[in-house]
């Protein structure tokens, strides 16, 4: 592949893109640093999860295009049919994100510590907070749900178009050939994941610090809420 002028300005622009585009897209990372918290993944579930979202968001949007090169479709319904996916996308958040944040509503409702008093033998006694839902819940480990969280995040994340990548990347690096849009398409890949990880690990590892024993009842809640607002953002903001 020779590394035209075109191409150059091609790959700079879709290195700066791919940045900007997940910067100021923050369904690109919010979901996963909340629900990282919430749910105590480590981190290396939380790049994994991250990652393979990451991948399954680029992929979708380079099929499409790659499709669309193939069979000679004009560019203005590409980009109508990637405004359709992100609709969707931006649905399926809010409602993920509005399911959510009523199931830890509710669970944290149930889970509302009480006080026991214990008395020794001795005479003495002493009172500890407990949580009787909540251990149950710690023993069962809420499967169902967290089996399907991160399936979701993923589901989601293939429906989310990368808007820039047909119309200002792919369409234009078509004129050269096929493997000018393969490199394009990676580049702005690599940076899109590599953004994303850099921000939602970084976030992750700085929460750790935070005082936020007294919110950890509510932490499922405000992942929730967390995510619909990031669906609302995006489907009523244009973010």
């Amino acid at each position: 592949m020779e590394v035209t002028q075109e191409l150059l300005l091609l790959s700079i622009t879709a290195a700066s893109l791919g940045f900007v585009h997940t910067l100021f897209g923050p369904d690109h990372y919010l979901p996963f640093i909340v629900m990282a918290k919430a749910r105590n993944w480590s981190m290396a579930k939380t790049s994994w999860i991250t990652f393979l979202c990451g991948v399954g968001h680029i992929l979708s949007s380079v099929l499409l295009g790659m499709m669309g090169i193939a069979l000679g479709i004009a560019v203005t319904n590409l980009v109508a049919i990637e405004s359709f996916r992100g609709e969707i996308a931006a649905w399926l958040l809010i409602g993920f994100g509005f399911a959510y944040m009523a199931w830890g509503i509710r669970r944290a409702i149930r889970n509302k510590p009480h006080t026991h008093i214990h008395m020794h033998h001795s005479g003495e006694t002493h009172t500890h907070v407990h949580n009787h839902h909540d251990q149950h819940l710690h023993v069962h480990q809420t499967d169902g749900v967290k089996s399907l969280t991160p399936w979701i995040l993923f589901t989601i994340f293939i429906f989310g178009p990368c808007e820039p990548l047909i119309p200002l990347l792919m369409y234009p690096a078509a004129t050269e050939s096929l493997w000018s849009v393969v490199w394009v398409a990676s580049v702005f890949g690599f940076i899109t994941i590599g953004t994303m990880m850099t921000i939602v690990l970084v976030s992750s590892f700085g929460i750790q610090f935070l005082p936020m024993k007294k919110l950890e009842r509510y932490m499922h809640a405000i992942a929730g809420a967390t995510i619909l607002v990031c669906g609302l953002s995006i489907q009523f903001l244009g973010l």
